[in-house]
Formats: structure tokens, C-alpha cells, sequence
């Protein structure tokens, strides 16, 4: 993923109002990111740690997507252990159900869509084994490249995002 300015950020929002979209805090290590690295920017809000947020690249722009986080007191009995984008195993505190409001009118009408990602929505850094899950799982190894898991990972992660757009 190419580096993003902190406008393009806020200007791709497509499930949040335009105040929300400047109000939402940034990575706080946005200045250090690993570009590089990443098929998507994710984080939670460190301003309000019930919301994250996903910035995708897309031929027409980034689109970013905000999610809602379950409370502490939900969170057990919506946990998985496999992150449905990037399909990294992870012990059950590892993967959270996200929730993101429909864009337009549906979501503006409670409308939502969701998807278990890696709690700490470093799916990026987990394909290219930059990054270990906390506890093993006891699955092993997948034999894809590590080229076929990022294209795996982008295509699910697109197709959770037009599902957000309404386009899927």
C-alpha cells in the first residue's frame, strides 16, 4: 500500500459523516507506519476504543470504512478463532466480530454488515509473518505463497468493503 496523507484518510470515509470523518483519531504511530508492508491501513480509535476504522486501496481511491467494536461485555459470545479476511488462527481473544454501518441511506437507517478480522487488524503483517499470533493454535502452516495469501486477503477484504458500498 502506498502512503496516505492524513486528508486522503479523512476524505475516503464512505459510512460516517463528513464531521465524523475529521473527528476520528489517527494511528498513533501514524507517522511510523510500515507502508510497505500493508494491503490495508486499520486501527482502533485511540480516542474512542469502541470504533475502528479501515482504510482500503482501490484504482478509484482509498475508501475508508468505519466499525463498530463490541463492548467488553459482548465480546465473548461473538468470538471466533479464524480472521475471516486474512484466515490467520488465533486463540479466541485474537479475532473480534466488527460491525460497519452501510453506506447511505441503509446505514443511516441502522443498516450494518459484519465480519471477524484480527482484533488488532494486523492481517498485513500476519501473511507475511512480520507478526505472530499471541498464542499458537495448533493449525498448521498453510502451503500458499505468501503472494497468493496477500491476493486472498485483499479480495476478501474487497468484498467485505462493497458489501459496505451496497455494490455487492
Amino acid at each position: 500500500m502506498e502512503a496516505l496523507t492524513e486528508k486522503q484518510i479523512r476524505g475516503s470515509f464512505v459510512n460516517c459523516t463528513k464531521g465524523e470523518a475529521t473527528r476520528l483519531k489517527l494511528p498513533a504511530d501514524f507517522g511510523q507506519l510500515p507502508w510497505g508492508d500493508l494491503d490495508f491501513l486499520g486501527w482502533t480509535d485511540p480516542g474512542a476504543p469502541l470504533r475502528a476504522h479501515l482504510v482500503l486501496p482501490r484504482a478509484d481511491g482509498p475508501v475508508g470504512i468505519t466499525l463498530r467494536v463490541p463492548s467488553a461485555g459482548r465480546t465473548s459470545a461473538i468470538r471466533s478463532s479464524m480472521c475471516h479476511v486474512c484466515l490467520t488462527p488465533h486463540a479466541s481473544s485474537g479475532v473480534t466480530l466488527f460491525a460497519a454501518p452501510l453506506a447511505g441511506t441503509a446505514g443511516r437507517e441502522g443498516n450494518t454488515v459484519g465480519t471477524y478480522l484480527c482484533s488488532d487488524l494486523a492481517c498485513s503483517l500476519y501473511i507475511r509473518g512480520k507478526k505472530q499470533p499471541k498464542l499458537r493454535t495448533g493449525v498448521d502452516a498453510e502451503t500458499l505463497t505468501e503472494q497468493e495469501r496477500i491476493d486472498r486477503t485483499v479480495a476478501h477484504l474487497t468484498a467485505f468493503a462493497e458489501k459496505v458500498l451496497g455494490t455487492r
